[in-house]
């Protein structure tokens, strides 16, 4: 996989968290400290991805000093790997990181947000999710699963 791929994939869950790093400011402020559980759907140790998630929740630990935690729960740890969306939707976890094609059976559209063959490379996925409209879409597409 290439550094950029990983940036995008990576960039789709930070953009979930970021979120609610940034509603944190005034909790920081005040003192308050957050737990939050962080599942995903790959396995234990796995390169790239979950290696990934866990440098993640360090750095979001670093720049919120220690306000907002993230535990962080390897596929099966948890949850079943896959039904991650659904601990997510439901309230059980905080945060879910894995490819959104996993999510195809509950939206169709969903596939069409991560590595599909013959798609946009890392460049064009970027320039249509943050120029050309893409990031509303995918918003308006998961927004029933909130």
């Amino acid at each position: 996989m290439k550094r950029r791929e990983f940036i995008t994939k990576m960039g789709a869950g930070a953009l979930a968290a970021g979120t609610g790093v940034t509603a944190l400011g005034a909790a920081q402020a005040a003192g308050k400290r957050f737990r939050w559980k962080m599942v995903t759907t790959w396995p234990p140790n796995f390169p790239i991805f979950q290696d990934g998630v866990k440098r993640f929740a360090k750095e979001v630990r670093r720049m919120t000093r220690g306000a907002l935690t993230i535990q962080v729960f390897a596929g099966g740890e948890l949850i079943p790997p896959l039904q991650s969306f659904e601990a997510v939707s439901q309230g059980t976890v905080e945060v879910g990181h894995g490819a959104a094609y996993y999510w195809a059976g509950k939206i169709p559209a969903a596939q069409f947000f991560t590595a599909v063959p013959f798609g946009l490379n890392a460049q064009g996925m970027n320039a249509w999710l943050y120029s050309g409209g893409g990031l509303e879409l995918w918003r308006e597409i998961y927004a029933p699963h909130k």
